[in-house]
């Protein structure tokens, strides 16, 4: 990447840096750090003291604990962290304390550089009701609030946002007047849970709008940048799956004042570094301005391919004084990001912990995670895995480069929305630009079932089953060679299951070469070895790669990727649960119970019983069926493991 910082430094350069955050941004902070010559220090919580972003800094602190309140955000423990190993500066990353003025000024009270814009322009857009008077007086478009307390059912659909905060969270869209009183305060008690602060205020809910965000850079010496836009319009539950840069299919015009707003907005609070100025655009073109966010995006990368920058180089010298030139670099060809996460998006986006065997993703796109084989997916924090950045000459090259790496990686151990990704990636709407924040409330059932018809599964379980058949040339040669028959054997037979349904291979081993297969017409054994078997299907050839681990088999191949689990021959008894049972689906906290929900309470089938918090989201856990609820073993404040017996519903005849 270039350097367009070519002013003289006016203060002492930076020595050691701390990254007062985890993951992936942790990593790729001190990615740049290191080339430029800066020491790294790592903080971490205890759930983090094996985590990559420790593996790969110079020296790590420890935070005790592992919820975030308790461990990255305790500004007086990382500020005791960067002094203790000798730093001198402190990023923030995103998330956690990135956008707390407090912290930013606790920092330089400590005597150490802050690698963010001033705390006063932080707290002038902190809250997100006083950032909209600060660009109203700018002359920067809004859309009106409403009093949600005074609301009609002409106001609505109504979006409920929190004050403090960002990321989804906190956030509701309202359709009715009868749920805006209880969305009121799901959204409170979240935002206070989030952020400390449970300030929610409501804005008109526009269907079909755009996301569009415009990347800022200020120096100290008055020169604010605007490095073009993006457009984040993919959500999930208000967070950001698939972002892309430039925003495609912007009037010259349109692309203008939204650069023009955002300088407006950046001048208007004396903002220096990076940050990020958000729009709502509506289907008729009209923008809104939605937010400042006084920190790095997630999405940044695909600003830093279009413009051949290093976003966080220019922060740390910014930091140290240095004066940018008074023009940008021209941008170049688009880029698109898609963020992995081990998630299920079938199963309401339902996160997913554990232990990732295998993520291997194509080198021929930009791959930012704070994951390697082996790492474990905690509970206690965000659960995406990578950040997947595909840059080419145009949108249609990138799009389709993109889709192709994340067809050919390999992610092991945890549920992904890998899938999702690509489909959405090679959906026609987005392939064509059409684009709004309604996209998954449109297409997800689309998008996340598997047709009928789909030959995959069945391939991938032959696969694994002619893998584990395949002798293992590390064994023994008496294991490997198998008992001598003077007669054909009889048939073998092995049993999968794979996304709820269920596969039988049977096949005739042989003294030499490949099994004889039954029921597979059509298919033909080339090669079959542990780790790689080859296929002969209606005349294709197609390999597909093996990797087994413990009970569940993985098969990846240019038809999809599946994890088999072995059926054993007989049922254990132990699998069985009483009907109606509520079985907490991940790891987790109960933050609320339905009031007035006891046992005896008749319940409807779809009735939220309880919320419980994992992974930074907050999940419902619903009657299964309409009946009488006979047992309730969750309390708010309980923490429960994976399977935790949470209630019973017993169903009406």
């Amino acid at each position: 990447m270039t350097n367009p910082t070519q002013q003289p430094l006016t203060q002492t350069p930076l020595t050691s840096l701390l990254v007062a955050n985890r993951g992936e941004i942790a990593v790729r902070v001190f990615r740049t750090a290191r080339a430029l010559g800066l020491a790294t220090v790592a903080v971490h919580s205890d759930p983090d003291a094996d985590a990559l972003h420790v593996r790969e800094a110079d020296a790590a602190v420890r935070l005790p604990g592992a919820a975030p309140a308790d461990t990255y955000l305790r500004g007086d423990l990382v500020i005791a962290a960067a002094l203790a190993a000798g730093a001198d500066a402190v990023h923030p990353g995103y998330g956690f304390l990135s956008e707390n003025a407090d912290f930013a000024r606790a920092v330089r009270a400590a005597g150490l550089i802050w690698v963010g814009p001033p705390p006063g322009a932080m707290e002038a857009m902190a809250s997100k009701t006083r950032a909209k008077e600060l660009m109203r007086a700018a002359g920067v478009p809004l859309l009106d609030p409403v009093d949600p307390h005074a609301a009609t059912a002409a106001d609505l659909p109504l979006l409920l946002k929190a004050a403090a905060g960002g990321g989804g969270r906190g956030m509701r869209v309202v359709r009715d007047l009868d749920s805006l009183k209880e969305s009121l305060e799901a959204a409170s008690a979240e935002a206070l849970s989030a952020f400390g602060d449970g300030e929610v205020f409501a804005e008109p809910y526009v269907e079909r709008g755009r996301h569009v965000e415009v990347q800022i850079l200020a120096d100290s010496h008055g020169t604010v940048w605007a490095l073009g836009t993006r457009d984040c319009s993919l959500q999930r539950r208000h967070q950001k799956v698939i972002e892309e840069a430039p925003a495609p299919g912007l009037p010259e015009a349109l692309r203008s004042a939204l650069h023009e707003a955002a300088v407006a907005a950046a001048r208007a609070v004396s903002y220096e570094g990076a940050g990020t100025v958000e729009f709502l655009v509506t289907a008729e073109g009209r923008p809104y301005f939605l937010e400042m966010n006084t920190r790095l995006q997630v999405e940044h990368p695909v600003t830093e391919a279009v413009f051949g920058i290093d976003l966080v180089a220019l922060q740390l010298r910014i930091a140290e004084g240095a004066a940018l030139p008074l023009q940008p670099p021209a941008p170049a060809g688009h880029a698109v990001e898609a963020r992995l996460y081990a998630e299920d998006p079938a199963a309401d986006w339902r996160p997913q912990t554990g232990v990732l065997h295998t993520l291997d993703v194509p080198s021929t796109v930009r791959v930012d995670t704070g994951f390697t084989d082996g790492d474990t997916v905690s509970v206690h924090y965000d659960a995406m895995l990578a950040k997947v950045v595909a840059h080419a000459p145009t949108r249609a090259e990138a799009v389709r480069a993109l889709a192709h790496a994340l067809v050919g990686a390999r992610i092991h151990g945890l549920t992904t929305n890998r899938e999702l990704l690509v489909r959405s990636l090679r959906h026609p709407e987005f392939a064509a630009a059409r684009l709004d924040t309604g996209f998954y409330e449109r297409h997800l059932p689309a998008l996340t079932e598997t047709a009928p018809d789909d030959p995959a599964p069945a391939l991938c379980a032959l696969a694994a089953a002619l893998a584990e058949a395949a002798p293992d040339p590390d064994a023994p040669l008496a294991t490997r060679l198998g008992g001598w028959r003077n007669l054909r054997s009889q048939p073998q037979s092995r049993r999968y299951t794979a996304g709820g349904s269920a596969y039988e291979v049977r096949y005739h081993p042989a003294r030499s070469g490949p099994p004889e297969l039954l029921d597979h017409p059509g298919v033909r054994v080339l090669s079959a070895a542990r780790h790689l078997v080859t296929l002969e299907v209606d005349g294709v050839r197609r390999l597909f790669h093996v990797k087994r681990n413990s009970n569940t088999t993985y098969v990846d191949s240019v038809l999809g990727a599946h994890a088999l689990t072995a059926v054993p021959r007989f049922e254990d008894p132990q699998d069985r649960t009483e009907p109606g049972s509520l079985l907490a689906p991940m790891p987790g906290t109960v933050v609320r119970v339905a009031e007035g929900l006891a046992p005896g309470s008749p319940v409807t089938a779809g009735q939220p019983l309880l919320w419980l918090e994992a992974m930074k989201m907050e999940h419902r856990i619903l009657a299964p069926a309409s009946g009488t609820l006979t047992a309730l073993h969750a309390v708010t404040g309980q923490q429960v493991e994976f399977g935790a017996l949470l209630a019973v519903v017993q169903e009406e005849a």
